[in-house]
């Protein structure tokens, strides 16, 4: 019975940390640096209290560079299923804010749904994983 309990306790030290870390997962799985779904820029997704926000980080035209460090996204909350919703999202293109959830779909992977009022009236966009070694812009 003593070499039972001994293997229980043993898997339960084992097994905390991988709770633990799936629960960080949950709750952090959007935050990173993302490519946006066009391929010209990168999005710094951060923890802003409980919500998130995010900043462009990187740039493929220089030509573009004012952008660097402009919040894009903002306020969006944690809801079931861990998704991110109740937020805004900027569109640099038109020139206007939208309501946005945010899912992670994978380690690598991100869906960004811009929507307005509605979420019949969306534009869904996958976001891939940035390289550990994008070379960040440089905000003013």
């Amino acid at each position: 019975m003593t070499n039972f309990i001994a293997r229980v306790l043993k898997s339960a030290v084992v097994a905390a940390p991988l709770f633990v870390s799936g629960t960080a997962f949950a709750d952090g799985g959007a935050t990173g640096v993302w490519i946006d779904h066009t391929g010209r820029g990168a999005v710094e997704i951060t923890n802003c209290g409980s919500n998130l926000c995010g900043r462009v980080v990187w740039i493929k035209d220089e030509k573009n560079a004012k952008g660097c460090g402009v919040q894009i996204i903002g306020n969006a909350k944690p809801v079931a299923g861990g998704k991110w919703d109740n937020g805004w999202i900027y569109d640099p293109d038109a020139g206007a804010k939208y309501s946005v959830e945010i899912t992670p779909l994978s380690g690598s992977k991100l869906k960004v749904l811009g929507y307005s009022g509605s979420k019949m009236l969306s534009e869904t966009m996958i976001w891939k994983r940035a390289s550990g070694d994008l070379k960040r812009c440089q905000t003013a």
